[in-house]
């Protein structure tokens, strides 16, 4: 009998894909709660013939390097990849998948309780009923925006960022978008949503979200310029990635009053660090990176990046590809 395919999976990830692996492969599985070392994660995916990775793993000419020939799938647990240089792995006829798609509605939900959380300042609220200080009602008592009939604006206007205008509808709010280019009315329109510069935007918007990709183009898109533009009574919430909003100046802007509140779902780095100023002000919601956390769509990104391992070891297409046009070396 034939050995089975040696397979790395850099973390525990639920059984939906897990057990697929495990019944068709010699899989190895990181069981800690951090990411494996470095120096650990090069020797231990040494001669696999796949490898399921996380965005915490970073993939590149070394973490091939150390991987040798016989390497036929990267699959990454995540629908971004910037962990991966996707590139390298073209070059070296490696195909990459990712899970879309399976998180979107999940995503959309997250953001849009940060949203509220933030706005009705949900984490000082329970603080202030933990620490005691809950004496009586009070009409001052921890005042906040409305969320319904105000005006959200959607920075990148993808699944997520439709997925979202279609909970800001149920709220009634009036519904802006920016991406790089205007949607066709058929996709904007249902949604009732309308096509603003990104200046504009930040201007009229009481809510701003962001689900943009990070791109150089997109690294810091959230400045000490643009935050300027927003409304001193404005939230920002960032479901994308931690690079596209400039800390420091996010923090500056909390701190004088130059925005309302923020709700983040990302930072720079990850982990946040302790002492980063963002941390300390009630006016900042900060959660570990959860938005796909729900079991049902953690379950389904199992399964779709065991999918993915185990059509490249068949030496089939990936059913997601993030590199399709490896398919097209001879």
């Amino acid at each position: 009998m034939a050995d089975r395919p040696r397979v790395f999976v850099a973390r525990i990830i639920p059984d939906d894909g897990l057990r697929l692996l495990a019944d068709a492969t010699d899989a190895d599985v990181w069981d800690g709660d951090l990411p494996p070392p470095r120096d650990e994660l090069l020797r231990r995916v040494a001669g696999c013939d796949g490898v399921l990775t996380l965005l915490t793993d970073r993939v590149d000419d070394e973490f091939l390097d150390a991987v040798g020939p016989g390497l036929r799938v990267v699959s990454n647990y995540a629908v971004g990849f910037d962990n991966v240089d996707v590139p390298a792995c073209t070059r070296r006829g490696i195909p990459v998948g990712n899970t879309p798609g399976v998180l979107t509605d999940t995503t959309a939900d997250l953001a849009f309780a940060l949203l509220m959380a933030a706005a009705r300042r949900l984490p000082e609220g329970d603080r202030y009923v933990r620490d005691g200080r809950w004496k009586t009602w009070g009409p001052m008592l921890l005042m906040g925006p409305d969320v319904h009939g105000s005006t959200i604006g959607i920075v990148g206007f993808g699944r997520i960022g439709q997925a979202v205008a279609r909970r800001a509808q149920g709220f009634g709010m009036t519904i802006l978008y920016h991406d790089v280019n205007e949607l066709p009315a058929s996709v904007s329109a249902p949604l009732g949503a309308t096509y603003v510069p990104l200046e504009e935007l930040l201007a009229r918007s009481d809510f701003v979200s962001l689900h943009v990709n990070l791109t150089p183009e997109t690294r810091h898109l959230i400045n000490d310029r643009t935050l300027a533009l927003m409304k001193p009574t404005a939230v920002l919430v960032n479901t994308s990635r931690g690079p596209v909003v400039d800390q420091r100046a996010l923090a500056d802007a909390l701190r004088g009053g130059r925005i309302w509140a923020a709700g983040l779902d990302v930072t720079d780095p990850e982990p946040i660090p302790m002492d980063d100023p963002l941390v300390g002000l009630d006016n900042c919601l900060i959660v570990p990176h959860i938005a796909s956390a729900s079991r049902a769509t953690r379950g389904k990104m199992a399964e779709m990046a065991a999918a993915n391992v185990l059509a490249g070891l068949r030496g089939e297409r990936l059913p997601t590809p993030v590199n399709p046009e490896v398919y097209e070396r001879a």
